[in-house]
């Protein structure tokens, strides 16, 4: 695949820049479709580029909103990716998005996986933008070092929507939408900020296996479209 990464002098202008190239890509969706799906990453690095897309003029009442992956916790639970979002990105213009969690109340993550698949195969594909973040450990979504469906979730060949997924470094049990769910997006960004991470995607684009770093499943795959990296110190 081909990277493309772009450097900011910092976080605010990266969020700017972000956010003006996923609200492009959005209005395209709705020109050409009627609508737009926008798939985003939870953890405290994507919330100044959600505050600030969710400011773009666009007919947010045709985009659906929907996560890369989340931990198993109620919408309560300060760990929510969900809230995260209601929080951030779904307020003033943005706030007539549809939202399309991935947590089922009620049930656990393996047991809700057919549930949520089919929730997912009634929106549009591919998906306008999917938005990924980075752990210094080489994870991305839920793709975990250790993960016990590791192999299942970056199987570019699955026929998998979502998968459950554990591992040691994610807390939680999770759900996570499968790799060849998120290479086919229109627009695939790579968000990351700070020294340690630049240096952990430097570490991950060297030689090494995919399960010691699995965000090396995205940076490795095949794929038309470059792959856009978001960088600021």
């Amino acid at each position: 695949m081909t990277i493309r990464e772009h450097h900011y002098p910092t976080r605010e202008a990266l969020a700017e820049a972000l956010a003006t190239g996923v609200a492009a890509v959005l209005c395209g969706g709705i020109a050409t479709r009627g609508q737009a799906v926008l798939a985003v990453s939870g953890g405290s690095t994507p919330k100044l580029f959600f505050r600030t897309l969710a400011k773009a003029d666009l007919d947010w009442s045709r985009v659906t909103v929907c996560l890369v992956d989340e931990r198993w916790v109620p919408e309560t639970s300060d760990r929510s990716n969900t809230r995260l979002v209601r929080e951030n990105l779904l307020t003033g213009p943005a706030a007539s998005a549809r939202l399309e969690p991935l947590f089922e109340e009620g049930a656990s993550a393996r047991e809700a996986e057919d549930e949520v698949s089919r929730r997912l195969a009634a929106l549009p594909r591919p998906f306008d933008a999917v938005i990924l973040g980075m752990g210094n450990d080489g994870h991305t979504a839920s793709f975990f070092p250790g993960a016990d469906r590791l192999a299942e979730a970056i199987d570019p060949q699955a026929g998998h929507r979502v998968l459950a997924i554990g591992a040691p470094g994610a807390g939680e049990p999770r759900i996570t939408l499968a790799l060849p769910f998120l290479l086919e997006a229109r627009l695939l960004a790579l968000h990351i900020e700070g020294d340690e991470k630049r240096e952990t995607l430097q570490k991950a684009l060297a030689d090494g296996t995919v399960a010691e770093m699995p965000v090396r499943s995205v940076l490795r795959a095949p794929r038309e479209e470059p792959l856009q990296v978001f960088w600021a110190p």
